[in-house]
């Protein structure tokens, strides 16, 4: 299968290099809990390379994993700008060179200190491949999250685990839009090359095309806030279930903080609150839950913020069909 860059005609566009440089979002924060933003140079030049500690082979360092998936998406989308990446990091590690043992923190050369971060996360926009959903603008953008973490570094080398992903990013708030066949997270390769393969059939297989409409209706369904009220109640309760009440409910993945988010931009958020009046489309109302996931760490948000879009999907679903759904009101499912 191959990956287009054209969604459909009135909605995909082909942009000026110019018009490339000022699509970019000034707000890079499409993760914001307890990360830092880096460069690929600082990745590349500054920071030491884990290694498995019985055989003293080397990981798969951030910086490599990070061109890898870039170098893919350049020879899948020629025809235009692939951004360079935006990367956030978390859990830096530090050490220090052997000859700098023992000396006092405040006297270390720059030179005698190391460091590296345990968990990262990228994305890389490709701008020439935009849509229009709610006059909101969003760019195709790919990335990818790594932690150390996962993997036993006493052991000898193994196999290394990766996540990665393509989908959208709204413009608007820097929110992810990502698909269950937008993600692979539990990616498992033992090199680079099989890296790069991987990443490739997931880009390949994923259907850009049905992504996006499903996203466009999003807009055409409301709710108002006693279907809001309920569906936030639903939520809480949800994680406090029995095994047993979970059967045949939604496998929500979210947390009690992410439900106080969305709560607080209800009311408050600049472009996806509720209206005068209460009522919300699933499109804005989707925007919050994505917004709410950034809060997330970098382990766990991708996977959350595509179950968020599964589950925008799931109340449409039940509205559209006029369904009983454990998170929606009977009475007013319309």
């Amino acid at each position: 299968m191959e990956l287009t860059a054209v969604v459909k005609p009135q909605q995909v566009e082909v942009v000026s290099s110019h018009e490339v440089e000022s699509s970019i979002s000034n707000n890079n924060k499409f993760i914001e809990a307890n990360t830092q933003e880096v460069s690929l140079s600082h990745l590349r030049q500054d920071c030491v390379i884990p290694v498995f500690a019985k055989d003293n082979e080397s990981t798969i360092p951030h910086f490599e994993f990070i061109s890898a998936v870039r170098s893919i998406t350049q020879e899948l989308f020629p025809e235009g700008t692939v951004m360079m990446p935006n990367i956030r990091t978390s859990h830096v590690i530090k050490g220090r060179i052997p000859s700098a043992i023992g000396k006092p923190a405040k006297e270390l050369l720059e030179h005698e200190k190391t460091l590296y971060y345990a968990k990262m996360a990228f994305m890389v926009e490709i701008p020439h491949v935009h849509i229009y959903i709610n006059n909101q603008k969003l760019n195709l953008t790919v990335g990818g999250v790594r932690s150390y973490s996962e993997q036993n570094l006493f052991s000898k080398k193994s196999i290394e685990k990766f996540k990665i992903f393509i989908g959208f990013k709204n413009m608007v708030c820097c929110n992810l839009c990502i698909a269950t066949d937008g993600l692979k997270d539990d990616l498992r390769v033992s090199s680079v090359e099989e890296l790069k393969s991987r990443t490739e059939e997931l880009f390949l297989s994923y259907k850009q095309e049905d992504h996006v409409d499903n996203m466009n209706t999003l807009k055409d369904f409301v709710i108002n806030d006693e279907q809001m009220a309920h569906l936030l109640g639903k939520m809480k309760l949800y994680n406090h279930l029995s095994k047993d009440k979970k059967q045949g409910v939604f496998d929500l993945n979210i947390t009690d903080s992410q439900i106080n988010t969305i709560v607080k931009n209800y009311i408050n958020d600049t472009h996806f609150r509720a209206d005068d009046d209460g009522y919300i489309n699933l499109w804005n109302l989707y925007n919050l839950f994505t917004e709410s996931s950034k809060s997330n760490y970098i382990d766990n948000f991708l996977s959350r913020n595509s179950n968020t879009y599964e589950f925008v999907n799931h109340l449409r679903a039940a509205l559209k069909n006029q369904e009983d759904n454990y998170f929606l009101l009977k009475d007013i499912i319309v």
